[in-house]
Order: structure tokens, then sequence, then C-alpha cells
């Protein structure tokens, strides 16, 4: 069979049978007829897909392997790599879905037979979708045998889910099983960045714009463009992005899509381009970006970038692909706003009125994900209308650090940054100016930027916000704290009774309770947005776990993966990094998704006191051996915490202490949370002279 060639290791075996990796470990170390290794290495070896499912089904671990798992596992266990298996996966998909007749032919004949008649409907439908010269290469009967499987278990998920959603599927997988390879730019920034270059012009155009990415790695900003109808035109460095972009965007949108290989600064495969929109993440701080080649290219209109200034010959380089007003929307590092190298250049783009926003976001938007980046608006000025007196400067930074926001990627209020941001910017494209919210947004003469430093950081040239609050704030946080220092007294625990020698219980771990159908255990993963549009849960994260909010996160879009909700008096347990979080699900938490590195637990409520339950995985010698520990994280194993044996009303009781703890904690972490706010806005009220001693 072909897909014998297709390999799995530990991790993905464990994957198909909803078990940890220990338990693998243990199959392997017990049963004689565990199937051998066929390749990897002694620490992390690999195993025959077909021989691995046919044992777990003979051992009734097993009753089905899910399609998406089995084309999972072939794509990741393929002898030529997972970005060739995409490729070949993505290929056949297209033709499913823009042939689907002649897909229906080919599926019926044998494996040899389909090997060698699918090429050549492969390069027609790819020649057809993305002209000629794409970068997608057409695999011979050779190179296509060992992707049959693959290519028909992909090909039957899209009878069912469609092709876009399937390859979204695959791709998004592989993307995120490998992060260190790839520079994403993530959906919140891509789809903001859409919406800055297309919102206006595209209606009253009235006309699908053109849309040009010349860095578009795997197409990320052009997907996101690709709701608007208009041809898609992107170009990449490097072969394989360039591939895997273009099926994902042919996949995606029936307008016209245009990808191209090659590094656009030295070799632009669409120099006779005017395009409506522009959106770019360009790589920073790139010194090779052909600086000594390209001394007297035409592009540089507003001045030749350093060679510390690659951002800048991209910004310049967007320009020159836009037609006469049209619109380009840049991610750029922080330090281009304000480098000394390229002051001159920053002063022509707002002489001649080409930059028209600045836009400095909260830092984790998009990688690298420690800094707060920026986006550059600019617009290819027509020649007819002087120069704009103003520029739009927006920062967001506050947005991240406000009620229900999060430290940290993946946890930023996406949705109020999206809407401070586009309100600013409608506001100012369509009036030239915008009302001045102090530390949000400025409408700024251009004049006041014309100095020896042409600086564009918008925090510095935002009057900052009333110091907490004004008085008014400071004083209701003064009340608040008040309340919530007499509500931990009130709830304080009573000191303890003389000591007693120390209880011995019989015990049991969570992994047999859960064998025993005590409770049920789930691990939280990504989970998607509904296709539907309806409304998607909040995604409760480890963080809101271990700081005791609400859930904060945001459910991405893709194939259609079901979350794991939780629901009231559900156990949620952080399983990385160190402490002794665990909380008792309650209304604020119940219809959350469950986040990656959480582990919920659903106890049977005629078995086990969820309190009772929760107060006892807390400890800290219980976490302890439960954990394991790699050479820069701390991971509990869930499935090997103790807990005590115990008639129910013996739980009920230990379960009404441990509520009353919680409460306890609650009101501490109420304390902490206000005291800190009061305390900040003291120091800003005394430091900036609006509060007074005395």
């Amino acid at each position: 069979m072909q897909d014998s060639a297709a390999e799995v290791t530990a991790a993905g075996i464990a994957r198909l049978a909803g078990v940890g990796r220990a338990a693998v470990s243990n199959w392997r170390r017990r049963h004689a007829d565990f199937p051998q290794p066929v390749g990897g290495t002694e620490t992390s070896p690999a195993f025959a897909l077909t021989e691995v499912e046919a044992w777990l089904l003979r051992q009734g671990k097993l009753a089905e392997v899910p399609l998406e798992e089995r084309a999972w596992q072939q794509l990741t266990g393929h002898p030529a790599g997972a970005v060739t298996a995409l490729r070949h996966a993505g290929t056949a998909l297209l033709l499913v879905r823009d042939r689907p007749t002649d897909w229906l032919r080919l599926a019926a004949l044998t494996d040899p037979k389909l090997a060698e008649e699918l090429p050549p409907a492969l390069a027609a439908v790819l020649t057809t979708r993305l002209g000629e010269g794409h970068p997608v290469a057409v695999p011979t009967a050779a190179e296509l045998a060992p992707s049959l499987a693959l290519v028909r278990a992909a090909a039957e998920l899209a009878a069912g889910r469609g092709a876009d959603r399937v390859y979204a599927f695959l791709l998004g997988r592989h993307l995120d099983a490998n992060p260190r390879q790839y520079t994403l730019t993530p959906q919140g920034p891509a789809e903001l960045m859409a919406a800055l270059a297309l919102g206006d012009g595209r209606r009253a155009r009235g006309a699908a714009p053109v849309v040009l990415d010349p860095a578009c790695g795997t197409g990320g900003l052009l997907h996101a463009a690709a709701a608007d109808g208009g041809a898609l035109h992107g170009q990449e460095a490097d072969p394989d992005l360039a591939a895997l972009a273009a099926l994902r965007l042919a996949l995606r949108t029936d307008a016209p899509v245009r990808v191209r290989t090659g590094d656009s600064l030295r070799a632009d495969a669409f120099a006779g381009l005017a395009a409506d929109a522009v959106l770019c993440h360009p790589p920073f701080n790139e010194r090779n970006w052909g600086h000594d080649e390209l001394a007297y290219d035409p592009r540089w209109e507003y001045g030749f970038p350093a060679r510390t200034e690659s951002e800048l010959a991209w910004v310049q380089h967007a320009l020159a692909r836009l037609r006469d007003g049209g619109t380009a929307v840049l991610l750029m590092p922080p330090a281009a706003a304000s480098r000394r190298s390229g002051r001159r250049i920053r002063a022509d783009l707002l002489r001649r009125g080409a930059l028209r926003a600045v836009v400095a976001l909260p830092a984790g938007a998009a990688p690298p994900y420690g800094i707060p980046l920026h986006l550059w608006v600019l617009r290819r000025p027509d020649g007819h209308q002087p120069p704009a007196p103003h520029v739009l400067l927006v920062d967001t930074a506050a947005l991240a650090e406000g009620p229900g926001a999060a430290p940290g990627r993946d946890k930023l209020p996406w949705q109020a940054v999206r809407t401070a941001v586009l309100d600013a910017w409608e506001a100012f494209d369509r009036d030239g100016t915008v009302p001045e919210q102090p530390g949000r947004c400025r409408a700024l003469p251009v004049i006041d930027l014309l100095d020896d430093d042409v600086d564009l950081a918008p925090a510095r040239h935002l009057p900052p916000p009333a110091p907490g609050g004004g008085t008014a704030e400071l004083t209701d946080l003064h009340d608040r704290l008040t309340l919530a220092l007499r509500r931990s007294a009130e709830l304080a625990p009573a000191p303890p009774a003389e000591p007693t020698d120390a209880a011995r219980w019989p015990t049991t771990t969570v992994g047999e309770l859960a064998r025993a159908g005590a409770l049920v255990l789930r691990a939280g993963g990504p989970g998607t947005a509904p296709a539907d549009g309806t409304p998607a849960p909040p995604v409760l994260t480890d963080y809101d776990v271990k700081a005791g909010t609400g859930p904060t996160g945001v459910l991405p879009e893709g194939p259609a993966e079901d979350p794991v909700l939780v629901e009231r008096d559900d156990i949620v347990v952080p399983v990385l990094g160190d402490g002794t979080t665990v909380r008792v699900a309650d209304e604020t938490l119940a219809g959350a998704a469950l986040g990656r590195g959480l582990f919920l637990l659903r106890p049977d409520p005629a078995a086990l006191d969820p309190h009772f339950l929760a107060g006892f995985l807390r400890g800290t010698a219980n976490q302890r051996q439960a954990s394991s520990y790699a050479s820069t994280a701390t991971r509990l194993d869930v499935r090997r915490l103790q807990v005590p044996r115990l008639p129910l009303p013996d739980q009920r009781r230990y379960g009404d202490h441990f509520r009353a703890l919680a409460a306890f904690e609650t009101a501490l972490r109420e304390a902490e949370r206000v005291g800190e706010q009061l305390l900040q806005g003291l120091y800003d009220g005394f430091t900036s002279g609006t509060v007074h001693p005395g």
C-alpha cells in the first residue's frame, strides 16, 4: 500500500489514541507485538502508520482513525517532507475544487494508474488558476506515488468540508507545529491591515481592488484581503513558501491569483503593476537587501535608503507599485520611526504627503512579539492635490492594559484595537483631521515633525491621558480598595487548631478516576471560530486561570475544529510553568473555550465534590510529585495527581473549606489589583502635577 511510507512518532500515536506520550511508552514496554520502529532516532523513533493503526485497532484502543488525523499523520510522515506533502495535497485539492468531474474520474483508478494520469490534470488546473510562471512544481508520477493516500484522504475530507477549509487545516497545523521556521502575520493584524488599505477606497470605486504583497510568505495578508474579491498578486523569495501561498490563495478565492518566486527588491516580478493596495510585512533589520547593486534604482523617489534601512526600501517599493491615490500598509519595527539614518527619507515622505498615518500596536501583536510594532499607512500622491498638512498618529498600547486585557501573545483585545484604529483612520481619511484623544490619537501638523530627528513614534507626540483617569477615579479606587480589604479580612480563615498527626488516606489518581468514569479528562486545544458567522466563545487561557480573571482569548478562524467548552463546576488545571493554580469554573467561565496548556476535569457529582477535588489537586507536594522538568519549563502530568478516597459527605466537608479559601483568594487578588491601580494613579498624579500633596 502506498500509505505504508507514512511514518508517525510517539507523539503522533498519542494524538491518534487520545492518550499521553507516557501511555505510548508503556505500550512499547508491555506489549511484545507493538510495532517496531522503522525510522527516526533512538530517542525519537518513528513507526509505520499503517502498522500502528492496525495494532491500536486490535487492542481496542481505537475504534476508527479519524480521517483528518490520518491525513495529518500521512502529511507529517511523508518521506519527502511536510512541505512537499502540502504542495501535493494542495494541488490535488485545487483539482477537486475547480474540476470535480475530472477528479471523480481519476479517483476511481488504481494507485499506479492515478499516479500516472494525475500530473497532467494538475498541470492544467495550476496553469488555469495561477497563470504561466507559477511557483508550484508539478510532481512526476514517481514523486506523487508516496502522496496518493494523503491526496485521497484530503479529497474525501473536502467532499464534506470544502477544499479551502481542508487545506487551511493541514497548512495551519504545519505552521503551528513549526513556529520557529516561519515568520507569520497573525490574523488580527492581517485583517486590520487589509481593512486600512481597502475599506473606504474599494467602496468608493465600486470595483474589486488589485492587491499586492511583495513579501507574501505563506500568504496571510493576501488571504485577509481575499474577501474583497480582487486580483491577488504576491512575491516571495522562498520557493516553498511561494508555492504554499499560491495554493492557499487559489483555494480561497475565485479571483485571479498571481504568485511568483523571487526577491522583490532585486528581481521585481510585478514591475508594471499599478495596484490599488499594497500590504506588506517585510523582513526586519536585513542588511543584505541589495544596497550596493540598487543604488540607482528609480524606486528611490524619496531618497536612497542606507544599508541599515531595509524597511524604508520596502516602503518605497510599495509606493512604486501603487496607482496614484492607492494605499499601502506596512508592518514596521518601531526603530524605523526614529533611526537617524532614515530621517531624510521620513521627512520627504511627510513633505510630499505620502505618509498618512503611523499606528503603534501593543507588544505581542506580531513577531517579534516582545516589541510594540508600528503600522505605516501610505498613499501614493496623485500630483493634482497639495500634500496633506497633517499626519495621523495613533497609540493603542493602553488598550492592552485596560479591563479584560492580558499581556502577551494571543491575549490582546484585538476587537478593541481594530475599532480604535479604524475609527481614527476613517475620520482622518474623510475629514483630514480627527478629534484629539489624549494618549490615543492626534492629527499632528506635518511641520511639527520636520525637525532634526523626524521622530514618528506616536507616544512621543500624543498628549498624556489624565493620570489614573482623574481625581474622581482615584477616589473611586480608594473606596474599592477599602471594601476589598474589608472583604479580605472578613474571609480570612480562622487560625488552625492544635497540630495533630497527619491524616493517612487511601489514595487514587486522576488517571484512575478517569478510567473508572468518575470524571472526564479533556485537554485544551485551539479549536476554531464557527464558519457560519455565529458568535465565537471567548478562550480561557492559562494566564486567565493563573491571574483569576475571566476568559480573554479569541478563537482563530480555520477549518472546523470544535473547541472544548467549559461548564460550571469543571476544574481547570494549567500544566505548564511553576505554581499550584487550580480553578473551579463558575458562571464567569462557563461557556468559554479551553485554551492551550490547560486540562479540564469534569467530575461526576454523584462520585466527586468539585471543590474537594480541586483543593487536593492544588497541594504543593501533590503537584511536585506529578511534575516533570525539561531544560526550560516545568510540565504537570494531570493524570498522576493524587486524590484521597473519601465518602462523598466527607468530601463535601473538605469542599466547603476549600470553597471558603477560594473566596478569600479572590478577595485578596481584587485588593491587590485595585491597590496597584490606586498606587500607580497617585504616582502619576503627583509627578504630572494634577494631584497635590496635602
